[in-house]
């Protein structure tokens, strides 16, 4: 399968690259720490200088995210969140000036049960411009990423350090919007450095691809953004700030302070 750019996939591949720096994408919780405040601080990420923003389902079973994003997930699980209720969310901010592509994180289970079809023309109607589902190998989501370039959402694929050349090739091949690179096996959270194995992986996939890369699973600070320069156009960033949000009065707050300490301010 060769992959046809979508218009969302368009918008991220623009956000990007548009700078030389590494862009930061900052990762939401839907429902964390309360839906109330998951629009807020998706526009939060905006106002802190992020170039997209991630926004994670909660899910029961998430097989890649470590204690921090599960907690967040259980939260805003108890306190009722939906995968209707996380687009409500993106269609809130987009009314109230959001303008940065945003990409949707969330395992297979929850667009099967609604079907991808019907999944993605709900993401594309709420201002979504992308998906990643972490835990969809890359030869069997020919079927979602039809149905996302269908809805105009970019489909995201995701490599590791343990990839073969044959997996990252069949990922790249599916991939519109980006390629999300994982900085280490097992599940996410914040780490001290920004490993060896990253950076050349990050490497392999740029000889394979013109799509931007992004780095996630262990960056937290402004000196792991700027390690990725020359290897990433983007890094991700996801338990650090869900760490500062914690039991913060005003999360969204945070949010704008952590994605600007991470885009130097």
């Amino acid at each position: 399968m060769t992959a046809q750019p979508a218009r969302g996939a368009e918008r991220i591949v623009s956000a990007l690259t548009a700078s030389a720096e590494v862009a930061v994408i900052p990762y939401v919780m839907a429902g964390y720490p309360s839906q109330a405040a998951t629009a807020a601080c998706l526009r939060a990420a905006q106002e802190g200088g992020a170039a997209a923003v991630e926004l994670g389902l909660p899910f029961s079973d998430p097989l890649a995210d470590g204690p921090t994003i599960q907690h967040a997930a259980q939260v805003a699980l108890a306190a009722g969140m939906t995968v209707a209720r996380g687009l409500a969310a993106v269609a809130d901010a987009r009314a109230r000036g959001l303008v940065i592509p945003v990409v949707v994180m969330t395992y297979l289970n929850p667009v099967l049960q609604r079907g991808p079809a019907r999944f993605c023309q709900a993401a594309a109607a709420a201002g979504v411009d992308g998906l990643v589902v972490p835990d969809l190998p890359a030869d069997e989501a020919d079927p979602l990423a039809a149905a996302a370039a269908a809805a105009g959402l970019g489909y995201v694929a995701m490599v590791a350090p343990t990839s073969t050349p044959p997996r990252v090739a069949a990922a790249v091949a599916r991939a519109t919007a980006f390629v999300y690179c994982v900085a280490r096996i097992g599940v996410t959270g914040a780490r001290e450095q920004v490993p060896d194995e990253a950076l050349a992986l990050l490497d392999r996939v740029g000889r394979v691809t013109r799509l931007p890369r992004a780095l996630g699973f262990g960056l937290s600070r402004r000196e792991h953004v700027l390690a990725l320069r020359g290897h990433a156009e983007a890094a991700v960033v996801a338990s650090a700030l869900l760490d500062q949000m914690a039991g913060a009065g005003d999360p969204a707050a945070v949010m704008r302070a952590g994605v600007a300490a991470l885009c130097g301010g």
